[in-house]
């Protein structure tokens, strides 16, 4: 079984053409028949009784109508599964290829699909959101954070998810308390929390200080070192003014995204191509982010050619703060 990002299991296959041996042969028609005469009564056809016509029609009716009515409590789970399993398998092939605006229809879909698990919906949502920024929504992207919110109002993500939309849209005050309300709402020390509001505070250029301390704590409680990271620390120590310094992360950071991306790509051919494809997008776009940062730190320091060549790589791979995307 093969999951996507949010953690919900995606169906392995879905032919898009069933066989047509398989599928069930429609009855045939009595129109399709020869009508007999009224008063042949020849051996194997006997006259119809008067109404019989009308009770056939009146059990069709109630086969119709109240047949599926009692069916439909237990089979509607299922078919709501197959379509979200569905839904979510399209929704992260279509982000691959960058359709995002059909990706949106997608999650959508299985949002309205899923109506019975909140917290699911809520899962959802924030998908939706991040790609609504990527689609330069931000505005309905913090609608989708406000009612994922508004569902499930304990969990951290749909937080994180508004902070960013807030960024975009130039609101730093209401950018920050969400972070910060990330941060409270997560489990004591979570470094996944603690690196994001370093990064809001990064971004809205406030705090840096506190933020250093944040991803100093984040660091130290993954204890491995992660490139999205290593590369929040380069950021926030350029935005300090301590250019060598950030350099040095974010060559670290880096170093360790091309060699994942390496990774990625030794399993071309034996991946499904479209998570694969879907992989490699997140690990550019990532390494775009990256390489603009250094390119900031290199340009404080003088190196204008490798400043260049930083930028020019970051927008290439994709970077556009207005997508979110910074």
């Amino acid at each position: 079984m093969k999951y996507d990002r949010l953690g919900f299991p995606i169906a392995e296959e879905f032919p898009s053409h069933p066989d047509d041996a398989a599928r069930p042969r429609p009855p045939r028609s009595a129109g399709n028949e020869a009508a007999a005469p009224a008063d042949d009564l020849s051996p194997g056809r006997e006259r119809r009784a008067p109404g019989r016509g009308k009770r056939l029609l009146l059990l069709g009716l109630v086969a119709a109508v109240v047949v599926p009515g009692l069916l439909a409590p237990g089979i509607l789970p299922a078919i709501s599964d197959v379509i979200v399993q569905w839904s979510l398998e399209r929704a992260m092939a279509h982000e691959a290829r960058g359709e995002v605006q059909a990706a949106i229809g997608d999650v959508g879909r299985a949002i309205r699909w899923t109506d019975d698990d909140p917290a699911r919906v809520s899962r959802l949502l924030c998908w939706q959101a991040t790609l609504r920024i990527e689609n330069r929504d931000a505005r309905a992207a913090l609608s989708d954070a406000d009612r994922a919110i508004t569902i499930a109002p304990l969990a951290a993500q749909p937080r994180r998810v508004r902070a960013l939309a807030r960024v975009i849209l130039h609101e730093p005050d209401g950018a920050l308390a969400d972070a910060e309300a990330a941060v409270e709402l997560a489990s004591p020390g979570d470094p996944e929390a603690l690196n994001h509001r370093a990064y809001i505070r990064a971004l809205v250029g406030r705090d840096l200080d506190a933020a250093l301390a944040d991803i100093d704590a984040a660091l130290a409680g993954t204890g491995a070192g992660s490139p999205e990271f290593l590369d929040t620390k380069g950021f926030v120590l350029h935005l300090l003014g301590r250019h060598h310094e950030a350099v040095d992360e974010l060559n670290a950071a880096i170093d360790g995204a091309q060699k994942a991306r390496r990774d990625l790509m030794l399993l071309a051919g034996r991946a499904d191509p479209d998570e694969l494809a879907y992989r490699l997008r997140f690990l550019d776009h990532g390494l775009a982010v990256m390489h603009h940062h250094r390119g900031l730190a290199c340009q404080a320091m003088g190196l204008e050619r490798q400043a260049r060549q930083d930028f020019e790589t970051a927008d290439r791979k994709g970077y556009a703060p207005d997508r979110g995307i910074f």
